[in-house]
This record gives structure tokens, C-alpha cells and sequence, in this order.
């Protein structure tokens, strides 16, 4: 069977179109050439047609006329113009009306098959960007997530189940899984969905401020404490509060936050008169919460208290079928965010990409996507070897503000540690409520990816 795609070639010129028959036979297309562009145009609208090429100037209807009606029916085939030395102002006139490419009189055959070959696997491209924005439409689902490999949809199952549910939720894995996404899927498919989601990273703030941060404090309960304050449990009434890398907190914090889950109600910092909450406590960590258990790091009271349901979100590796969508995702994500007329990486970068580990999962994939595409010289993107995944190349080679630089180290750090936050502070300097506020802002910044 002929699998071979199918162009016109439209030139009133019969030896032209005879050169162009007897050169077709040899050539990676099937062509159909005419002399009248009204016969071209009918035969084009019944046929699976893949890319035109006419000439420009022809009786009775010209090539800008025949790509006029054409544009009429199909929008994106590409279209190819064919004009003499004279006409190349009415060349680009037809590239602004839609026409792809041009060639200029005399050409040379070999030169118009390379054209017409190039055009062909430019629309291929764009056919499948057009095929993995559908996909992504489709299986970002209702969960405001990318995935459709069978570990992402065990968990879909889960939070399908559990939404409406108002149970209490561990939810383990890798750094940069998106742990914080499931959370979301999970109060948002609730009915409690118009209800507050709260997040806090446990992980950034010592006891005193997290302690703050939960249960909020009394007027003059501490110097500077010049009003009252509600705490974030308060805050999460009726919705979700989802607590990160809840493996970091202490003993002393883990008793208050297992009577708080207990009792469902708090008391604030200073204060006497507890306050009742209704709130819904989904947690996460990097870790594997029961070993940290038997290891007594995490007391197995407050562990019972959280562990209605727990699951572990799948890393990277584990899921390399969802690796294209969540490019396109990133790719369609940044490329309007920096303003670059992108279409997507060529094979064999994509290949690099579907073949590494990526230790820092899906954040680790979405910075690189980010840099390349901050970088990026054209449409096409491309990966010159694994290092530049490893390493992510310089991160000032294209002259950043300092703002961008600070914020490109810090992701570059976070990435050496495999997303380990207290480790990344540590190296740069900082403590971790202030990381915390930083990457808080940029997640602001990227749209909460």
C-alpha cells in the first residue's frame, strides 16, 4: 500500500509540468499536476491533499487567488508559491495571505523536492503539536493534572474515590512529583470545593512560626504581636488544609497538630478560649512516613490520625508514556508565558528525554523546559547532549536581570539536593521560611505549576 503523501502542482506551463511529473517518480510523494487551477481547486477538495504548489501567475486564476479559495477550506495544508525575479513582492504578498514557502524561477528540482520535503515534515510537526494538545485536553481529565500512564491513573481511581469523602490524606513521593497537585484534585473535586485550600510548607519555618502560621496568636501575646491574628486552620474552615513535608515538624509541634486533628479545634498562641475548626488535613513528604515512624522520628498517634488513606505519587521514571504530554504541556505553558513562537523539540532530543531518570521528576523536566525555551533560537527545539539535562548549561548565559539569575540558582540548587529544601537553604545562605517565600512567588508567577 501507497503511503505516500499527496501534493498538487498547479503551472499553467506544460513543460514545467511534465519536468515535474517524470521527477515525482523517484521522489518521497505521489503528485497530481495541472494546468488550470479551477481543476486543481476541485480535485483538491475531494482528495486528501498534503501540500500545494502553484504558480503565481496563471490565466484565469492566479496562484494568490487559488490560495485564497484554498484557505477558504483548509487553513493550515501548506502551500507552496512558485514566482519569477519580477514577482517577489507578490511572493511575500501571498506569504502574508497564508501562502507557506516560495520558490523563485529559474529552480532546480532537487531544490524544490528539499522545499517541498521540509514543508511536509514541518506539517507533520504541527499535526502532532495539534494531536498532543488534544490529548492533554482530554487527559488532563477533571484533576488538573498531565497524565495518562497506568500509575497516574491509579491515582485518578483514588482521588475519585475519595474526594467527597472528608477523610484525612498522606500522600508520599519523590520531590517534585506533584504531590501538591493531587492535594488540589482532591479538594477541588470535592463538594467543598468553593471552601478554602490552604497550603503551608512545615518544612520552611521553625516551631515558633509555624506554630504562628497554624494557630494564629492573641493581641500581646509576644512582643510585636500588636493585634490578633487567625491562624491558617482557622482559615481552612470547611475546606482543606494541605501540610507540607510534614516528616520535618517535631515532637512538640506533631502533639499540638494531632490534638488539633483530634478535637478539630485550636487554641491561639496567648490565648485561653479555643476556637472549633472543620477542617480536612491532607499532608505529604518526600519520605516514607512509616519509617520514620519505626524509626521514632514521627509519633505513630498523630501517623493513625492522618493515615485514613495514604498513596504515593508515581515518579517520572515510572510513568515515561506521560513524558510527551507534559512537554507539550510546558512547552504551550512557557511559550506564551516568554512570548516565543515555539512548535516542539525535534526526535531526537525528545528521545534524550524520554531515555533519562530524571531524579528530580516533573519539576526537574519542567525547569529544563523553561530554560530551553527562555534560550531557544527558533520554532524547533533541541538538547545537544544528556549534560545539558544534567546540568542545565550556564545560567547566565543569556544575560539575565539579577532577579532571574537568584531565581534560576535556587532552582539549580534545589535540583542538585533532588528538591530537598533544607539542604538548599542550608548551601545558599538563607533560612528556610525565606526559600519558602521565594519559591512560593515563583510558583505564583508560573501560574501554580
Amino acid at each position: 500500500m501507497d503511503n505516500k503523501p499527496l501534493i498538487l502542482f498547479v503551472d499553467d506551463d506544460p513543460k514545467a509540468g511534465e519536468l515535474m511529473s517524470r521527477f515525482s517518480e523517484e521522489a518521497p510523494f505521489d503528485c497530481q499536476v495541472f494546468q488550470d487551477p479551477l481543476e486543481a481547486f476541485e480535485y483538491f477538495k475531494n482528495h486528501p491533499v498534503e501540500l500545494i504548489v502553484s504558480d503565481l501567475r496563471m490565466p484565469n486564476m492566479s496562484g494568490t487567488e487559488l490560495l485564497q479559495a484554498v484557505r477558504d477550506e483548509d487553513q493550515s495544508i501548506p502551500f507552496i508559491i512558485i514566482t519569477g525575479y519580477a514577482n517577489v513582492d507578490s511572493a511575500i504578498e501571498a506569504m502574508r495571505l497564508g501562502a507557506t514557502d516560495f520558490i523563485k524561477k529559474p529552480y532546480d528540482m532537487d531544490e524544490l523536492q528539499m522545499l517541498i520535503e521540509r514543508n511536509l515534515k514541518l506539517d507533520a510537526l504541527r499535526q502532532e503539536n495539534l494531536l498532543l494538545k488534544r490529548q492533554l485536553s482530554d487527559e488532563r481529565n477533571r484533576f488538573g493534572m498531565v497524565g495518562h500512564a497506568g500509575p497516574m491513573l491509579e491515582i485518578y481511581k483514588i482521588i475519585s474515590k475519595i474526594a467527597d469523602i472528608r477523610c484525612n490524606v498522606i500522600i508520599e513521593g519523590e520531590s517534585g512529583t506533584g504531590k501538591e497537585l493531587a492535594a488540589r484534585a482532591i479538594h477541588y473535586q470535592s463538594e467543598y470545593a468553593d471552601k478554602p485550600f490552604v497550603v503551608i510548607d512545615c518544612g520552611a519555618l521553625t516551631d515558633t512560626l509555624l506554630e504562628n502560621e497554624l494557630f494564629g496568636h492573641e493581641k500581646g501575646a509576644f512582643t510585636g504581636a500588636h493585634q490578633s491574628k487567625r491562624g491558617l486552620l482557622e482559615m481552612a474552615s470547611e475546606g482543606t488544609i494541605f501540610l507540607d513535608e510534614i516528616g520535618n515538624i517535631t515532637d512538640a509541634m506533631q502533639i499540638k497538630l494531632m490534638r488539633a486533628i483530634q478535637e478539630q479545634q485550636i487554641t491561639r498562641v496567648g490565648g485561653v478560649q479555643p476556637t472549633p475548626i472543620d477542617v480536612r488535613f491532607i499532608v505529604a513528604t518526600n519520605q516514607k512516613i512509616e519509617e520514620l515512624v519505626s524509626e521514632g522520628k514521627f509519633r505513630h498517634d498523630l501517623y493513625h490520625r492522618l493515615n485514613v488513606v495514604k498513596f504515593s505519587m508515581p515518579s517520572l521514571r515510572e510513568r515515561r508514556d506521560d513524558i510527551p504530554l507534559l512537554v507539550q504541556h510546558f512547552i504551550d505553558h512557557y511559550a506564551n508565558l516568554y512570548h516565543r513562537d515555539v512548535q516542539g523539540f525535534d526526535s531526537p532530543s525528545l528521545q534524550k528525554l524520554m531515555e533519562h531518570d530524571w531524579p528530580g521528576n516533573v519539576r526537574e523536566l519542567q525547569n529544563l523546559i523553561e530554560r530551553t525555551i527562555a534560550l531557544a533560537d527558533g520554532p524547533t527545539l533541541h538538547l545537544d547532549d544528556i549534560s545539558s539535562i544534567r546540568s542545565g548549561g550556564s545560567i547566565d548565559s543569556d544575560l539575565p536581570t539579577l532577579a532571574e539569575l537568584e531565581r534560576r540558582y535556587i532552582y539549580k540548587t534545589l535540583d542538585r539536593f533532588n528538591g530537598s529544601r533544607e539542604r538548599t537553604a542550608e548551601t545558599l545562605g538563607i533560612n528556610k521560611s525565606t526559600l519558602w517565600r521565594k519559591l512560593q512567588s515563583y510558583r505564583q508567577e508560573d501560574g501554580g505549576e
